[in-house]
């Protein structure tokens, strides 16, 4: 079961949305990443990484990190200041760099 949070930052409330489980893949016979989601459980038995959305705290970039070829640097400007976007609870908004994002509490996803 995967849990879904919806992040809003206090000042300019840019809103970012995560989920917990990410996005899981496996490699299908022609060597493409498929990526294989709750509730199907028959793929997700053959799920071998997780592609996860991240945020760049310094410049606000959004991307993936890929747990089979991890990154600890945000791509578009080296900052090693990356975070998974689930765990934004509490950090400083990289949009307005003056509030901070708290989940919203009004929204509940549940997969």
């Amino acid at each position: 079961m995967a849990e879904g949070h919806r992040y809003v930052c206090g000042v300019c409330d840019h809103e970012v949305e995560a989920w917990s489980d990410g996005n899981p893949y496996y490699i299908d016979e022609s060597g493409l990443k498929q990526y294989a989601y709750h509730p199907n459980h028959e793929l997700l038995d053959k799920c071998i990484g997780n592609d996860s959305p991240h945020l760049c705290l310094s410049c606000g970039h959004d991307f993936m990190v890929d747990s089979q070829a991890p990154i600890s640097e945000c791509p578009a400007c080296n900052s090693d200041e990356i975070i998974d976007t689930y765990d934004l609870e509490g950090k400083q908004c990289p949009f307005c760099k003056k509030g901070l994002f708290k989940s919203d509490p009004n929204f509940q996803a549940i997969s």
